[in-house]
């Protein structure tokens, strides 16, 4: 298995820690009986792990599927390089950093991560995009 399709099956399990590290705070906050009922009743606001423990899941589901794409195209067309595999070490490694910045609260390098994880999806983009450019197109 490539690389990059290593790096999705591995960014499965961080989707999973996500999810649940999401889900754990929450929990702690508001109560296992609130967890485990149907979730109708109105709740004091969350305090700010929660919060951010959540927008760091839905920040990572934003990215996902970019990667998934970047890297089931990868594989479709074969383009895989070193830079590709870079790429998604960048973007891989850049989720997992990314989570604990953010759920310390930490604003200028979690921005910092996420954007050095963005040009690692970036990267694994390039070489589809750039064969895209030099193929026949209904515009060319």
């Amino acid at each position: 298995m490539r690389l990059e399709m290593t790096v999705l099956v591995w960014s499965c399990l961080l989707a999973l820690v996500h999810i649940f590290g999401a889900a754990q705070v929450k929990t702690r906050q508001y109560g296992t009986k609130w967890n485990m009922g149907a979730r109708d009743e109105e709740l004091p606001p969350p305090a700010p792990i929660v919060g951010r423990m959540s927008r760091a899941q839905a920040n990572f589901f934003e990215t996902f599927p970019l990667a998934i794409i970047a890297v089931v195209a990868l594989s479709i067309t074969g383009t895989q390089t070193f830079w590709t595999q870079l790429g998604a070490l960048l973007w891989l490694g850049g989720r997992i950093v990314y989570l604990p910045l953010y759920a310390a609260g930490v604003p200028v390098l979690r921005t910092i991560v996420f954007l050095a994880s963005l040009a690692g999806i970036l990267m694994m983009l390039w070489p589809s995009l750039a064969l895209g450019i030099g193929a026949n197109t209904i515009l060319g």
